[in-house]
């Protein structure tokens, strides 16, 4: 304690003082006739000042927050897909041909019955489902179509659809 005159009188305004003897003010004035603690605290409106901001910032980053996690599901369900088509193309370089659609996607983890030329797995765990819940959908059309699809209907789990309800594929 400092035997500095004025002392107690800015320790107990809320004040301090330094070397110098000056005091220097922390927080707000103290009310005439109250304890010091007792002027501790946020009055009702510097809350609601508070929290109307809290209200503003969080309605600008949550919408921008939720378009990049729906992006980046997007982009794990392409990179997925893509990773299926490469091991369909290795699967058609050792057996001659794509899988059956009897067989799907299966065929790229576990050997097929009657499959010559299997040098798999090609994938090193079973293909797993969208990141919707969903299993990849696996086709291998007729004549004048492409060899292959592998396609996920995106988060609506129906065909079509736009932005995150569009459906992926690859070819």
């Amino acid at each position: 304690m400092s035997t500095r005159p004025g002392w107690r009188q800015a320790r107990d305004a809320g004040c301090r003082t330094v070397a110098t003897g000056a005091a220097f003010h922390l927080g707000r004035a103290p009310r005439a006739g109250t304890h010091p603690a007792a002027v501790r605290g946020f009055t009702l409106f510097e809350l609601l000042i508070v929290f109307v901001i809290l209200g503003l910032l969080a309605g600008i980053v949550a919408p921008r927050f939720i378009e990049r996690q729906s992006r980046s599901v997007r982009q794990a369900a392409q990179a997925q897909i893509e990773l299926i088509a490469k091991a369909l193309d290795q699967y058609r370089f050792d057996t001659g041909h794509y899988p059956d659609p009897g067989h799907g996607l299966a065929a790229l983890s576990q050997r097929p019955d009657g499959v010559r030329g299997w040098r798999g797995p090609y994938l090193t765990r079973p293909v797993p489902p969208d990141p919707w819940g969903r299993p990849y959908r696996y086709q291998r059309p007729g004549n004048g179509a492409p060899a292959f699809e592998v396609r996920s209907l995106g988060a609506d789990g129906l065909e079509g659809g736009q932005g995150d309800d569009a459906d992926l594929a690859a070819r």
